[in-house]
């Protein structure tokens, strides 16, 4: 299984917003390895490898997933509870960057297992300064957990894919 260390999966329909944080990350030097899908539909595609995501050597597992909340599809609330629920990825890193701030929101994304809620940055020097941050200690300064997804054949069979890797 290819569980991609330094790839950051980005959920955000928004393509300026995306635009912009590849931007903020090549501004500072960062050399971050980014995957994007466009709404919570395709992150839980992505995820467990469906259709055109099926190559784990050109789509692997992120280290840390950046999800936004308000998509078409499936929302960011819906990708969080199903990240959750799955076996080998409850563990996931996701931090949640979202134009929301309201205490509701907040107060959700966290009760589904979010490790940060950020707040989209007002402006390009701001974003900069969260990307810089969010790499520093995501990517460069926190363990990440083991992140193994089962299988869909293993989950029939009531493996898990690094149970049959060992074997």
């Amino acid at each position: 299984m290819a569980i991609g260390r330094g790839i950051l999966l980005v959920v955000d329909d928004d393509e300026n917003d995306v635009r912009l944080l590849r931007r903020a990350f090549s501004k500072v030097g960062i050399d971050v390895a980014m995957e994007v899908v466009h709404d919570g539909e395709e992150a839980i595609q992505y995820l467990h490898g469906d259709d055109r995501f099926q190559d784990r050597q050109m789509f692997p597992i992120p280290r840390l997933l950046l999800l936004d909340l308000k998509m078409p599809r499936a929302n960011g609330f819906e990708v969080l509870e199903w990240v959750r629920k799955q076996a080998g990825l409850r563990r996931m890193l996701v931090v949640v960057m979202t134009n929301s701030d309201e205490p509701e929101d907040v107060d959700r994304a966290y009760d589904l297992g979010a490790n940060s809620f950020l707040k989209k940055p007002d402006s390009f020097l701001n974003l900069i300064k969260v990307t810089q941050k969010l790499h520093e200690y995501w990517m460069e300064t926190n363990l990440c957990p083991n992140c193994t997804p089962v299988r869909r054949d293993a989950q029939r069979k009531g493996t898990h894919e690094s149970d049959r890797s060992a074997a």
